[in-house]
């Protein structure tokens, strides 16, 4: 039986991603699917075929860097294959809760906002958040993971996770 995305693995291989990052990308995903049915089930519209698909090409440019350049590569490799745009940002502003333009330089990438911005975006952006390796961690972890960050960082990172929980309950009119 297939599961939303599983039609994108193969892009993974075929950019030489090694069978470790494929495996993490499908745990995200599944993560993000459950966050996107979530919401979608509070009767906000979440395109779970791009979260899906985002979620397992969010670190294809792993198959070039392991640094965090991965996602600027990863937005370069999406485009060469001529995937829709809205996925090319998935990929290229799932780093933790996104990144400022001065972070990344920082990190000697250019000095742009990698911040998500949409839903879906956002969705797989937090699901790579809980997920180390092939392990979902608890919500627990997650906040104490946000330690070794300085405030504003840890900010972003809870700002985003509130977002997303609020929005799985059923508003209330």
């Amino acid at each position: 039986m297939c599961s939303p995305g599983d039609e994108y693995l193969s892009f993974l291989s075929d950019a030489g991603c090694d069978p470790g990052v494929i495996e993490h990308c499908r745990v995200v995903r599944d993560v993000a699917i459950r966050i996107a049915s979530d919401i979608a089930g509070a009767g906000i519209k979440v395109d779970a075929q791009l979260v899906a698909a985002g979620a397992i090409l969010h670190d294809i440019g792993r198959s070039k860097t392991h640094g965090m350049g991965h996602a600027d590569e990863g937005g370069i490799i999406c485009r060469s294959l001529g995937f829709d745009e809205s996925l090319c940002r998935i990929v290229e502003r799932h780093i933790g809760a996104g990144l400022q333009a001065n972070e990344r330089a920082e990190f000697g990438l250019s000095a742009v906002d990698r911040i998500p911005e949409t839903l879906e975006e956002k969705i797989v952006a937090h699901a790579d958040n809980l997920v180390k390796g092939t392990r979902v961690i608890s919500h627990e972890e997650f906040v104490s993971s946000l330690d070794r960050f300085d405030e504003p960082v840890r900010e972003r990172f809870l700002a985003l996770s509130n977002e997303l929980e609020r929005l799985k309950k059923p508003s209330v009119v």
